[in-house]
């Protein structure tokens, strides 16, 4: 990593040109350019196994060869149950080759939902990952009458299984080698008949406000969307990614799997979940793409190990990191940094700032990108100040992933950028919405036209339901969703974000939500962070026995009230939290009131807790 005041070397780039007008035609142009050159790295038993463009493609090959064995058809829809592993990405391309549609569902979604997405989008064919996704495949199989297959990739403690509606990952591959054999054009002949204009994969939104809606994306819309990654992301063959976020989310699916596939970087997956900060350090990625949660749990660890250190090496940090900010202001306010201060930063990094960037993992990272949800300005500008260039990108499932970006050359902590330049953004005069045009958006949501017709209009404008406003520079902000502003009792306009934002930059915050619509007063319920209160409590000596009695126990309450004050003092008056309550269970995505992206769902933690809340306003 150069200075933080030279952005030369992020820049998009705009030569790396791979022919085709489908996922397929792109990846199958991939793999003729790069053969040998590794483009996957999974570690298996403690050893990074890689695959090349050529090991890949042989994979994807034999699997394809399998579907058409079992009789799928063009047209059809196979869905993916499965963590983020390479067998998602192998065959993902292998139904997309074999003109399907791909569909993904969180590995954290319960058996019913499964069945919901199953039958929604008509799946003849399931790839699990192993027992545990298979177990709730079997729940409700016999209510799937069109499900002909279940693929397991890993039959670990399925050896004995018999039977006939599931096959292994290896024996699918094993009957495709057959097929192919029998029928050496077809795939070929598949790929060829393949048209821009037809469906290609499936995203179902998170179902914040209700059931999930299938979001449909042609493969001439992800196309669209992956070259224009390109003039907005540098990113090319020299750099290795970290592909660890769902990749039923668009995020990780068109930022991760189909932009290496098109630039050419290496993808490197997590082991689990649980793993992502050791493995982020053992990878240290040169481009890397998280959303704000893991963001602020890196900015956590390093202020909670802060507090461990000597005196001496808080010092040198404090002097540090007040260095990299002080260069970090001047270069956002696109002012030069002088010799001195260079030299300073110089001696920042050895001092501190470069342990730091070396105990989350970012010490190789060309530039940080952050998106899906709002982020605090302030952990930006720390970033900033490590000499991490940090960009925020806004998007949604329906606008195929990032529709505006902040460039390397300006960066605005709080902004989300200018509109994208493969597509158009705007803010409706009337209603302050912020609006979005493009080949990138989506063609519909499945089987529900009157959402459809709700959700973009005559014109083509997709209605995204965030509210916004574009300054002169033409950047965009975000100021809120349009259901979400809160016009409290005195009639005070909120935006709770803001306060969210703030709220979720403390160590022991993993997520708020202000209440205050149609009150008197701003009242928020609090996740904390359990790792890190934990560990106050144990450094303080406070007594707990489970989450519960922790949440319980007066020294965490006044822990939480010391970071709510500090918050209100940076909000009027009346925009301040005057109470709080702590959510007592341990969430995890399996439980209702969390997204799979592990966002809360505001309306229904709201009515869960109503009884609560009222209490706050007793």
């Amino acid at each position: 990593m150069q200075g933080l005041w030279d952005t030369a070397h992020i820049q998009p780039r705009n030569d790396i040109i791979v022919p085709g007008d489908t996922i397929p035609a792109v990846f199958w142009n991939a793999v003729a350019a790069r053969g040998d050159q590794v483009w996957m790295r999974q570690k298996e038993f403690g050893i990074w196994r890689s695959w090349s463009w050529r090991q890949t493609a042989e994979a994807v090959r034999e699997i394809a060869g399998g579907l058409m064995a079992l009789g799928f058809a063009p047209g059809e829809c196979a869905s993916i149950l499965a963590n983020t592993v390479v067998e998602w990405v192998l065959a993902d391309l292998a139904v997309l080759s074999c003109g399907g549609v791909a569909n993904g569902i969180y590995p954290t979604d319960a058996a019913s939902q499964v069945h919901y997405l199953c039958e929604d989008s008509r799946s003849t064919v399931l790839f699990v990952e192993d027992d545990e996704q298979l177990d709730k495949a079997l729940e409700v199989r016999a209510r799937l009458p069109l499900l002909r297959k279940l693929i397991v990739f890993d039959m670990d403690g399925l050896r004995d299984l018999d039977d006939p509606g599931v096959i292994s990952l290896e024996a699918l591959r094993a009957l495709g080698r057959e097929h192919l054999q029998a029928h050496p054009q077809e795939l070929e002949q598949r790929i060829a008949a393949c048209r821009p204009e037809q469906l290609a994969i499936l995203v179902y939104t998170s179902g914040t406000t209700g059931k999930p809606k299938g979001a449909m994306h042609c493969h001439r819309g992800l196309v669209h969307t992956v070259r224009g990654y390109n003039t907005l992301v540098a990113q090319d063959e020299r750099d290795e990614r970290m592909c660890f976020l769902p990749l039923c989310h668009i995020a990780e699916r068109l930022g991760g799997e189909y932009f290496a596939m098109y630039t050419g970087a290496i993808l490197n997956f997590v082991e689990n979940p649980e793993t992502v900060p050791e493995n982020v350090r053992e990878i240290a990625p040169t481009v890397f793409t998280a959303v704000p949660r893991v963001w602020e749990k890196f900015y956590s660890g390093v202020m909670i190990a802060l507090k461990e250190a000597s005196g001496l090496q808080q010092a040198a940090y404090a002097w540090s990191i007040g260095v990299g900010g002080a260069i970090a202001e001047r270069v956002l306010a696109g002012r030069p940094v002088g010799a001195v201060l260079r030299f300073k930063f110089r001696l920042a990094r050895w001092l501190a700032l470069d342990n730091v960037r070396k105990l989350i993992g970012i010490h190789r990272s060309r530039f940080l990108v952050t998106g899906a949800a709002p982020i605090s300005p302030d952990l930006v500008k720390w970033y900033l100040a490590l000499g991490v260039p940090m960009l925020e990108v806004w998007g949604m499932t329906e606008t195929c992933g990032a529709a505006t970006g902040v460039p390397a050359g300006r960066i605005k902590p709080g902004s989300i950028g200018p509109a994208a330049g493969y597509n158009e953004v705007r803010i409706d005069p009337a209603t302050g919405e912020i609006l979005v045009r493009g080949a990138n958006v989506f063609m519909g949501y499945l089987n529900l036209p009157e959402k459809t017709a709700e959700t973009i209009d005559a014109d083509g404008w997709l209605h995204t339901g965030d509210v916004g406003s574009m300054d002169e520079d033409g950047y965009f902000r975000i100021t809120d969703r349009m259901k979400d502003i809160i016009i409290t009792a005195g009639g005070k306009n909120i935006t709770p974000s803001e306060l969210e934002n703030e709220l979720k930059f403390s160590p022991y915050i993993t997520d708020a939500v202000v209440i205050g619509d149609a009150r008197p007063y701003l009242t928020v319920i609090v996740m904390i962070d359990q790792e890190n209160v934990e560990k106050f409590a144990q450094d303080h000596d406070v007594p707990f026995s489970n989450y519960q009695s922790l949440t319980r126990a007066q020294e965490v309450q006044d822990l939480i009230q010391g970071e709510i004050d500090r918050v209100n003092a940076k909000f009027a008056r009346v925009e301040q939290i005057k109470k709080f309550f702590l959510l007592e269970t341990q969430l995890s995505a399996e439980d209702e009131e969390l997204t799979p992206t592990m966002k809360l769902k505001r309306k229904l933690v709201q009515t869960k807790y109503s009884e609560r809340i009222d209490a706050m306003y007793a």
